[in-house]
C-alpha cells in the first residue's frame, strides 16, 4: 500500500506507537490523518502538529470500547475526508497480574485490546468490501504470537487479535482487502515507559530482551510492512525466530520461558 493520498484512521493515536504512525502517515503524504484517542487533548496535539507540517488531520476524542463512539468516528472522517482506505486499530492497555485479576479489569481489557478491533472491522468493512479495496492494520504484539510474562490478560488478548487478523485476512482476501498485524516487543511508549522497578525488571527479561525500540521505529516497520503488504509486521526480527521455535518444540520453548519466569521471581 503506498499512503500517498489514502485517508488514514489511528486510535490511540496521541501517543507512542499511534503517534509515531499519525505522524509518520502524514510524512508519506497522506490525504487525510484521523488521530483518536480517549485523551483528546492529545489527539488535537498531534492533529494540530500535522497540520502545522502542512498535512490534513483531525483530531477525535473516542473511547474505542464503544462501538457507537468509533462508528461515529468513521461516520465523521468520511464527511470529512472521504472513504476510509486505512484504519489502525491500535489502543491498547495492559494491567499486571494472572488469573486473580478481577473480572472487570478483564472484561476492561477484552474491550479494549480486542472488541474495540471488532468494532472497527464492522465499522469500515463494508464500504471497503463495495469498493473492493481497503487495508486494516490490527496493532497486536509479540505477546501475542509467544506469551507476556507477568500479564495474563495481555498476553490473551493479544492472542485474540492475533486470531481475528488473520480470520479477516483469510476471510475478505476475495473482498480485495488486505490486512496486516503489528506485532513488536519492546517499545518505549507511556505502557513500557513507567520507574517501576519490578516492571523494569520483567520488561528487560522479556519484551525488552532483544532491545527496547522508539515508536518511530515502530512506525518505519510498518511503512515497510504496508509497503510490501506483508501480514506480519515485525519491527524486531527475531521474534519470527521464536515463533518457529514455539510451534517446532513447544515442550522446549515452555521449559526456557518457565526458566525466564523463575529469573524474574529471583
Amino acid at each position: 500500500m503506498d499512503i500517498r493520498d489514502k485517508v488514514v484512521v489511528v486510535t490511540g493515536g496521541a501517543s507512542g506507537i499511534g503517534r509515531a504512525m499519525s505522524r509518520a502517515f502524514a510524512g508519506q503524504g497522506a490525504a487525510g490523518v484521523a488521530v483518536a484517542d480517549i485523551d483528546g487533548a492529545g489527539a488535537v496535539a498531534v492533529a494540530e502538529e500535522i497540520r502545522g507540517s502542512g498535512q490534513a488531520a483531525l483530531a477525535a476524542t473516542v473511547n474505542v470500547a464503544d462501538e457507537g463512539e468509533v462508528v461515529a468516528l468513521v461516520e465523521e472522517v468520511e464527511r470529512t475526508f472521504g472513504p476510509v482506505d486505512l484504519f489502525c486499530a491500535n489502543a491498547g492497555i495492559i494491567v499486571e497480574g494472572g488469573v486473580e485479576v478481577p473480572d472487570r479489569e478483564w472484561e476492561r481489557m477484552w474491550a479494549v485490546n480486542v472488541l474495540s478491533h471488532v468494532y472497527a472491522a464492522r465499522a469500515v468493512l463494508p464500504r471497503m468490501i463495495e469498493r473492493h479495496q481497503g487495508y486494516l492494520l490490527h496493532t497486536a504484539s509479540a505477546a501475542g504470537l509467544l506469551t507476556q510474562l507477568g500479564s495474563a490478560p495481555y498476553s490473551v488478548t493479544k492472542h485474540a487479535v492475533v486470531a481475528l487478523a488473520e480470520w479477516l485476512s483469510i476471510t475478505h482476501a476475495a473482498d480485495g482487502i488486505k490486512v496486516s498485524c503489528l506485532c513488536p516487543q519492546g517499545v518505549w511508549t507511556g505502557m513500557t515507559g513507567v520507574p517501576d522497578e519490578a516492571m523494569a525488571q520483567v520488561l528487560s527479561a522479556t519484551a525488552g530482551r532483544n532491545g527496547m525500540l522508539a515508536p518511530e521505529d515502530v512506525a518505519l516497520a510498518v511503512l515497510e510492512g504496508l509497503a510490501d503488504e506483508r501480514f506480519l509486521v515485525l519491527p524486531h526480527p527475531d521474534v519470527a525466530t521464536f515463533e518457529q521455535r514455539r510451534a517446532g518444540d513447544r515442550e522446549r520453548w515452555l521449559r526456557g520461558m518457565r526458566r525466564i519466569q523463575q529469573e524474574i521471581a529471583g
